[in-house]
């Protein structure tokens, strides 16, 4: 079932008017909630957004071609807690070591964002697209936008949007684009064992 659907889904960024039903929307929801995370720390929030005014607000804050969000029926903004007294924690010392002293001396606010990444919610994000896809709702990732301007009209306090998920019943049929060869991506035990 999971193998089907991932041969189904691509970025869709054409939407019909169809709203989806909350009922689906606690499906997506659900799915995500139920998402692993490092230490079980569940560092985030998901922002439900289907009011128009909103949508189209938050679309002005991508820098992408905004006309194709503004006609999402919904926006999910996966939302990543900040943990300021471990900005320079061991999650990033410890996946990082030859860094250890240049973050020790790093920008706090650097630092932030580093942690966000280490946090970040692309685990829930995932579930949520299949979830979606399930019922025939398609979905397109957005990550380049203004985080601080999102989080500030979302009035969020201790977290940052740090990923945006455009939902909504595609109007064409889903088509994905070509994925690479097995044999050009996957490699085992070592990347050249000629050079080993």
């Amino acid at each position: 079932m999971i193998l089907e659907l991932l041969k189904e889904r691509c970025s869709v960024r054409a939407f019909t008017d169809t709203m989806i039903p909350q009922q689906i929307i606690d499906y997506i929801l659900e799915c995500g909630r139920l998402s692993p995370s490092g230490g079980n720390e569940q560092p985030w929030k998901f922002g439900v957004v289907t009011n128009k005014v909103l949508i189209e607000r938050i679309a002005e804050m991508t820098y992408y071609n905004k006309s194709w969000i503004v006609k999402a029926p919904l926006l999910i903004v996966l939302c990543t807690q900040l943990f300021p007294d471990e900005a320079k924690g061991p999650i990033i010392k410890g996946r990082f070591p030859s860094l250890t002293e240049k973050l020790a001396k790093a920008d706090e606010q650097l630092c932030l964002c580093l942690n966000m990444e280490e946090h970040q919610v692309k685990i829930p994000g995932t579930h949520m697209v299949l979830a979606a896809l399930e019922h025939g709702i398609g979905s397109t990732w957005v990550s380049y936008f203004n985080c601080e301007d999102v989080s500030r009209i979302l009035g969020l306090k201790g977290y940052i949007a740090s990923q945006i998920l455009a939902f909504g019943y595609p109007v064409e049929k889903m088509k994905q684009k070509p994925k690479k060869k097995p044999e050009d991506i996957i490699f085992y035990n070592y990347f050249n064992e000629e050079d080993m």
